[in-house]
């Protein structure tokens, strides 16, 4: 249908109207995009440098500890604290331990550091899958028998390392090279001892207690044994190991993958459950 010179006359205005107004309101939103941006990194800049100065002499520049207080990135105690129970300790302490308050800081800069401890601690990352979760539940309590050791979400053995929050400050190849390539325990209680008696009865087991009269053992099977140094002959490092060193050619990579990716995808679910004390921050 073809419009007179006056009926296009007509229309010229109208469509200039909704030209420009369509032109505002690209414009708008590219210009909330940009302010949502710089926003989003103001409060970051703002993070870090207030953690810096404020928390970095004691818990370190990264958040892993320091001489005068402990690790709150890899810590899954803090891990699972809310966001409103580490701003509560930001700002009035934990009484009684060497957490002070600081009162001084501004509300923002508190909302800020707790954003910026989240970062560090991994859990705003989105990460895509290596492999196949469901599988890698399968191998984790099967063929790879992790869980003889560990235990995830409440499940498996309690000699070793709780895993279920192992991923929130793991990468994918840590995870992975962990698995295949396990670092030797320098610390005693990680790793298993054998203790011998002067009776001649020996206990393999890792050291949950020590001081300088006894120690107590947990054998594999979960049972405990009280020693008295007195009574040992010898305490010397087992030819047991917690941790098999075979699993890059016992497991297919794809297995591997799927076990990292369990791993992650429970680290995810798991949330942060409020736990019952705040003080948790500074065990």
């Amino acid at each position: 249908m073809l419009l007179s010179p006056r009926s296009r006359s007509a229309l010229a205005p109208v469509l200039a109207v909704l030209w420009i107004g369509t032109g505002l309101a690209v414009w708008s939103q590219g210009s909330q995009q940009k302010l949502s941006q710089k926003n989003v990194q103001s409060v970051s800049t703002r993070g870090k440098q207030t953690f810096v100065s404020t928390c970095g002499g004691c818990h370190g520049l990264d958040g892993r500890g320091g001489e005068r207080a402990p690790n709150i990135v890899e810590n899954s105690k803090v891990q699972r604290l809310s966001n409103p129970q580490i701003a509560h300790i930001i700002e009035n302490g934990v009484p009684g331990t060497g957490m002070p308050a600081f009162h001084s800081l501004a509300r923002p800069d508190v909302q800020a550091v707790v954003t910026y401890l989240r970062s560090l601690q991994g859990t705003k990352r989105t990460l895509k899958l290596p492999g196949d979760p469901a599988r890698g539940e399968t191998v984790f309590f099967g063929k790879a028998e992790c869980s003889g050791c560990h235990m995830v979400s409440g499940k498996g053995g309690f000699i070793a390392s709780d895993l279920s929050a192992y991923a929130n400050t793991h990468a994918v190849e840590q995870i992975r090279s962990a698995i295949i390539s396990p670092a030797p325990g320098r610390d005693r209680q990680v790793r298993l001892v054998t203790a011998t008696t002067h009776g001649g009865e020996k206990y393999v087991g890792r050291i949950r207690n020590e001081d300088n009269f006894s120690l107590q053992l947990q054998a594999l099977d979960g049972k405990f044994y009280f020693v008295a140094k007195s009574d040992l002959e010898s305490l010397e490092p087992s030819s047991q190991t917690l941790m098999h060193s075979d699993y890059g050619s016992t497991l297919r990579p794809d297995e591997l993958n799927d076990i990292v990716s369990y791993l992650m995808k429970v680290a995810n679910a798991s949330g942060r459950a409020t736990p019952k004390k705040v003080d948790e921050w500074e065990e």
